[in-house]
Parts: C-alpha cells; structure tokens; sequence
C-alpha cells in the first residue's frame, strides 16, 4: 500500500495523465482526415445560414465519431460571424426528448430553461429563438439510439423546419448501430433527408501511430518502447480496431508500473492492464444493449460454454456455432422469460449489431457444411459473458434460467 505522501510525489511515469484519455481531443486527428472534411461539409452549409443535409455516423465503438465530431465543433466555435448555433448532446444522459429540448435551451437560453416549463413550451420558444434572426441550429445527437422516444424526438426538431419563415435546424446523429433508423415510425423516417458517413476501425499500423503520438507526450522520456506500443496496438486491433481500447490499456499499463514503484512500462503490465481494460469495455457494451439484444448474446454463451444442438465447428482454436440452433436457444430463452421472442428478421438484425459492437464475429459457411449457413463465434470468454449478463438480465442474486425447465425463478425477477 502507498503511503499519501508517496502517491502526491512526482510521478515516474506520467509527463501528462490527460493526453492519455480516451476522451482528450488531440490538435490534430490521425487517420480520420477524410471523415472530417465530411463532418465539416455538413456543417458548411450552416456557417452560412443555410440549412443542410441532416447526417447520420456510424462506427463500432472506438474508431474516432464523437472525437472527429467536436473536433469540428471546435474549430466551428473559433469562427466569428457565423449564424450556425450548435448543441453538442450525449444522449446516453439526455435520454428523451424533452431532455434534449431542454438541453438545447439550457445551452443557447438558459434562463429560459430553469422555469420548468413542458416540451411544447420548449419547443415554441426554439422556433421563436431561431426565427428571431434566422439562426441555423445543429444538434449533435451523441448515441442518439438510445433516446427512449427517438420518433418524437426526431420528428420534433424535423418539424420546426415545416414551422419557422427563416432560419432552419440540422441533425447530426451518431450511432454505434447502423440499422437504428429502421425502427423509426415511417413520418419521422421521411422527414430525415439524410447522408450517412461510416467509420471504419483503425488497423494494427494506425493503432501504433496513435499511441506512439500519445506516449510522447503522456509518458516521461524512455519509459515505453516501440516493441511494448506495438503489442499493444496489434493486441487491440485483434480486439476490434477500438482506439479508447489501446489507449485504456495504455494508460491502465502505466498506471500497474506505477504501483510497482518501477519507471518503464513492459510486456507484463501490458498484459495485466489488457485483461483489467477487456472486463471494462465489455461490461459497458452489455449494459447498453437492448433486452433481446442481451438475451441473445446470453444465449449464445450458454451454447459456447456447453456445445450446441448440433456438433460445433472448430477451426484451430476457434469455436463457431450454427445459426440456427443459436435462434432457438434465444427463442426458448424467451419463452421462458415470458417475453415476446423477435422473428428471424430482427435476429438477423441483432446479429448485425453484436458484430458491429466486436462482440462476435460470423460468416458464411458456402455449400458443403449442413447447406449454405451462417456461422457466428463468440468473441469473448463465454463464463465473463454469462457473469455480465446475469446481473444485466435476472438480477445480483438470481439463479441462472434453463429454458427447457422453464426458468421461473429468472422470468420472477426479470418482470
């Protein structure tokens, strides 16, 4: 245990604990200089007091969205003269469309905002506001998929362009989920007029580039070697091309050495942090998941701990199952929890988004291997999943559900 005078000493380790973040915003972007000038094209318009093409971005966790997105918005702050008026929103804590109304007030009226007033009071007094002066409003909708009521609020703020004489309002919306505008009501879907713009996940070579840049400047001088950034970027582009990953193992590695009273960063520490940062990001991935995205992934852990309805695939020292016998694991599962079991389209659309978020992976089997198929792997160890989901789904104390017996217990404590 160190002592508090030990631990207010000057580090050995760290130059600057913040360029380490996953949340710094560095001067400049490596790699995403493309996706930039796409971001700014949108907002061009704006600056100008036009109303643009509403944009819609997507990419697994990791690959750069929110960090290009303000990153835009900075350098659109530094711009005098301009009638464009943006709101930067996480709708991870603004979760419906009265916080977001509110939210916008908060940022541009805040006065306004703390009178308590409803979401028709809020929305007149931003079509007034931009009216007013023909202001042009882009609202930034960070993990926009989770506003709980995402028609309302998506035909709300599309409709103020219907109702105002001048001025106008822009989207952008950002989404680790591409098919999320498919569960929008078709009025609000209409009303869009969007671009899309996908973020791919950074490779091995732009995972070095990226920390080498960071440690140069969080690290003291010799502290880390190129052979360590480069492990670790080739362990984290394995795990799905995720930057805030390598930069969470990074910063967790310099922070063992630290505990260890020792002043470089090895393989050893890499390792530990890997397995410390790997339970953190999975965890935050699952609790965000939609129920049934959650029983699903629950069910294919099951399989993979204890095989599958039929015999599983194994390719070196990978396990895939099929997808069929995963469909009904997840629909007996349902079943057994007294909820409504999702058709094979929707399944489809789930499995879509577990791979997106770097959860599993899949493909397809071609002719030969029970027909034409899709097999799909887990892409972490099932036991840590299950350990995850079980508290997600039935609660601290509840005892793991068996679909063939009935799972009474769970579907008690899931109600």
């Amino acid at each position: 245990m160190r002592t508090l005078s030990e631990l207010l000493a000057e580090s050995k380790i760290f130059a600057d604990r913040e360029v380490l973040s996953p949340h710094y915003v560095p001067e400049k972007l490596q790699f995403r200089e493309k996706e930039i000038n796409n971001i700014e094209r949108s907002i061009a318009p704006a600056l100008k007091g036009m109303k643009g093409r509403n944009l819609f971005i997507y990419g697994k966790t990791g690959t750069g969205k929110t960090s290009c997105t303000r990153y835009v918005i900075e350098e659109v702050s530094k711009m005098p003269n301009t009638r464009a008026r943006i709101s930067y929103i996480n709708c991870r804590i603004y979760n419906s469309r009265f916080r977001v109304l509110n939210k916008i007030i908060s940022d541009h009226i805040p006065t306004y905002a703390k009178r308590g007033y409803g979401a028709v009071d809020l929305y007149e007094k931003l079509t007034s506001w931009i009216e007013e002066d023909s202001k042009i409003l882009v609202a930034v909708l960070d993990e926009i998929d989770m506003v709980k009521d995402l028609d309302d609020l998506v035909y709300t703020l599309t409709r103020i362009n219907s109702d105002i004489k001048a001025g106008g309002v822009s989207i952008i919306g950002i989404s680790n989920k591409v098919s999320f505008k498919e569960e929008l009501d078709p009025r609000s879907l209409s009303a869009l007029y969007e671009n899309e713009l996908v973020f791919s996940p950074y490779n091995a070579n732009e995972l070095y580039a990226i920390l080498k840049d960071r440690a140069a400047r969080g690290f003291k001088p010799n502290t880390i070697s190129d052979e360590v950034l480069r492990f670790i970027a080739a362990s984290s582009a394995k795990a799905g091309g995720d930057a805030r990953f390598s930069l969470t193992v990074l910063s967790k590695a310099g922070e063992l050495s630290e505990e260890k009273d020792i002043s470089t960063i090895n393989i050893e520490e890499v390792q530990d942090s890997l397995k410390i940062a790997e339970s953190e990001i999975v965890y935050e991935l699952i609790a965000t998941l939609p129920e049934h995205q959650k029983l699903l992934l629950y069910s294919l852990s099951l399989l993979s701990s204890s095989g599958g309805t039929y015999k599983k695939l194994i390719d070196g020292t990978d396990t895939y199952l099929f997808s069929g016998e995963v469909y009904s694991r997840y629909k007996s599962l349902s079943e057994s929890l007294h909820k409504e079991c999702k058709s094979e389209r929707w399944y489809r659309k789930y499995l879509s988004e577990l791979e997106m978020q770097g959860l599993i992976i899949s493909y397809e089997s071609g002719t030969g291997i029970r027909g034409h198929t899709k097999l799909i792997k887990l892409l972490y160890p099932p036991k840590k999943i299950q350990s995850v989901l079980e508290k997600e789904l039935f609660g601290e104390d509840s005892k793991t559900p068996n679909p063939e017996k009935g799972g009474e217990s769970a579907a008690a404590n899931s109600d």
